[in-house]
């Protein structure tokens, strides 16, 4: 016989309106096994806890556009981008538990939870590191600055980055971010 209760609390903290263009999204899977052993009286007597854990990961790179810096000088018909911010990544990890196992010495708490879920994240973190991910984050930016070029050019205005002139749509894949 099973009872179950459950309460919960919706708490809204904060809305706050953004300006964010999600340029990228990936996703990671991940198959995380987890072991502890503990020893008791002088080693004699030991106590495990283990866990196989899947965990399957999105991922979003976006760049939040208000925090782009822009210099609009009518005289000159110029519009100078003086500063692209940098792209913040977010890691939406699922992770499900399967075969937990543990002693009775030996038992999982909140704190082995958070530990695993820290190591989760940090794995991750590597792997998009190690991936194509931020390149072509920063290529779908370049895509997307493009139309600025264009909609600046077909109204007769300049568009430069740091003071550079850009002259053609190609010449935004050499900006450095």
């Amino acid at each position: 016989r099973e009872n179950l209760e459950e309460n919960t609390l919706l708490i809204q903290e904060q809305i706050r309106n953004v300006g964010k263009l999600v340029v990228t999204e990936g996703s990671f899977s991940q198959v995380y096994s987890y072991k502890d052993s503990k020893r008791f009286y002088l080693d004699v007597f030991s106590a495990r806890k283990k866990a196989l854990i899947v965990v399957n990961a999105e991922v979003t790179v976006a760049y939040d556009l208000s925090k782009l810096e822009t210099r609009v000088n009518k005289e000159d018909k110029t519009v100078n981008i003086t500063h692209i911010p940098e792209e913040e990544i977010t890691i939406n990890p699922d992770i499900k538990y399967y075969d937990v196992t543990q002693d009775y010495l030996n038992q999982f708490d909140a704190a082995d939870y958070n530990k695993i879920k820290e190591r989760i994240n940090t794995s991750i973190q590597r792997k998009i590191d190690n991936s194509s991910l931020k390149s072509n984050a920063r290529n779908r930016l370049v895509s997307e600055l493009q139309k600025i070029y264009i909609l600046t050019n077909s109204m007769g205005w300049t568009l430069t980055y740091n003071n550079t002139p850009i002259g053609a749509s190609e010449e935004f894949e050499e900006i450095k971010m």
